[in-house]
């Protein structure tokens, strides 16, 4: 099955400008974006995501609880995540995908090649 929507979730509005252009411009994926954890786990089962790329730390709630939280919504339990980080300790990254994250994106990422780095991670799951 190939990528085509990512809901993606950062407090950073620099940051979330930067992922809608890498994605929706250059990588021609269907994006939702939100800017708290609470409107993703609001938004998630209408826009039906296929992977979530998840900032780690937001205020409210953390990545790794919206995707908790996302994950215990009905026929949300098998979506993919990814998560983007400044925090790039190896053994954090290595924490998160026991947590069952399909990889880590350190930040400052390549806008550029972002879409194609997760349609390879994509690919390498399925």
């Amino acid at each position: 099955m190939q990528l085509e929507r990512i809901l993606h979730v950062d407090d950073d509005e620099d940051i979330r400008t930067i992922v809608q252009i890498a994605l929706e411009t250059i990588g021609q994926f269907e994006l939702r974006q939100c800017s708290d954890g609470q409107s993703a786990v609001a938004e998630a089962q209408d826009f039906g995501p296929q992977l979530l790329l998840l900032d780690v730390m937001m205020p409210e709630m953390s990545g790794q609880e919206v995707r908790v939280a996302i994950g215990d919504l009905p026929g949300m339990d098998k979506v993919e995540t990814v998560f983007v980080t400044a925090k790039a300790e190896d053994d954090f990254a290595r924490e998160l995908r026991a947590q069952g994250a399909l990889a880590v994106i350190t930040k400052p990422f390549d806008p550029m090649t972002l879409a194609d780095q997760l349609r390879t991670i994509w690919q390498k799951a399925q």
